[in-house]
Order: C-alpha cells, then structure tokens, then sequence
C-alpha cells in the first residue's frame, strides 16, 4: 500500500446538512400588495406549495384603496420561512415583503366570543369581562357577546376563564401586527 490511501468505494460520504431543518418556530410576515382579485389566491398557493401551514391571515386595504396589506403568521423554521419570503417578491402585484419576527412589534387580534349565561352567573362574566379590559357588545336572555383586543397569550387567558360558561361561538381575526418606532413598510413601497 501507498502512503496515500484511497477511500474504500463502499464509504459512506461525508454527512450534509439539510438546509431548512431547523427548529419550527411562529413568523411573522408583512406583505403590502395591490389590491386585485386573485393576489391572496397566489400568496396563499405559495405557502401551500412551500407546506406551511397558515395559522393566521390578516388582510386590508390600507389608506390607498388600490394597496392592501397582508399579516401572515405561519410555524416554519428561518430557512424555509426566507426562502418563501423570497419568492413572495417574485409573485405578480408583491410590492414588499418583511419578516417582523424578530422586530419591535405592536401584535394584537380582535376576538368575539359568544357566551352562555343565566341570571346566576351574568354578575361574574360582567367581572371577568371588566378585570381584561373587555366589553360586552350584546346582551340576550341565555348568552353575551364578548369583545375583547390584545395579544394571543392575552386573549387566549380570557378564553380559557370564559370556556367555563361555555362558549357557543367564537371568532378571531387573526394577528395584525405593527413595527414599533418611525420606520413604515408602506412608506418603504413608495419610495
């Protein structure tokens, strides 16, 4: 044998890393886009395409009718999250994208829950609904219905203490979220 010895031809290669199999984690996207029919179809089929999971889709228009704006919250890892970001740019009516995850944010949701009551426990839901910051928007004979704004872990806490009447309906919006401090992502647009 030679001083320089060849690999075995049966020798497995050298492990690769896999791009994009880190840790899941919540992101925050903020895309502003024109306001045409079949934009959110396209945003949306991206993310499918790229097998994320929505948990969260927020869309308005913004002062200018023909702008809207998209919140998107989705669980991915920061790979797979920057890639899709990237091809968001690409897709037709995009005019920006910013991931705000790791930014200074304002994050809440609107929530209204419908809730069972009687006569008996009506005082408590009025206090409950008070300690949170809440108010109630109608009032009928068997049930109320809560509104209330805030972040997740702050609407999920009024949740799970108003899931004890029973709650017979419940919708979110989903987060809205803003980047703290002068700097604006529509402002970026029009530059």
């Amino acid at each position: 044998m030679s001083d320089t010895q060849q690999p075995a031809a049966h020798a497995a290669p050298p492990p690769r890393t896999i791009p994009g199999t880190g840790a899941q984690r919540r992101h925050v996207l903020v895309a502003i886009v024109n306001n045409r029919p079949g934009v959110l179809n396209r945003v949306a089929s991206l993310m499918r395409a790229r097998n994320f999971n929505i948990e969260s889709l927020a869309v308005s228009h913004l002062d200018d009718p023909e702008i809207s704006r998209m919140t998107i919250t989705l669980l991915g890892d920061d790979v797979n999250v920057e890639q899709a970001t990237k091809q968001l740019y690409k897709l037709i009516d995009v005019l920006k994208v910013q991931d705000v995850t790791d930014d200074p944010t304002v994050q809440h949701e609107l929530v209204l829950v419908k809730v069972r009551a009687t006569d008996r426990n009506r005082g408590e839901l009025i206090s409950i609904v008070e300690m949170y910051k809440a108010r109630i928007v109608d009032m009928a004979p068997e049930s109320v219905i809560v509104e209330t704004t805030g972040t997740e872990t702050e609407v999920d806490a009024l949740i799970a203490l108003l899931r004890g009447y029973g709650i017979k309906e419940l919708v979110r919006t989903g987060t809205v979220v803003m980047s703290r401090g002068s700097q604006s992502i529509e402002e970026a647009t029009k530059r």
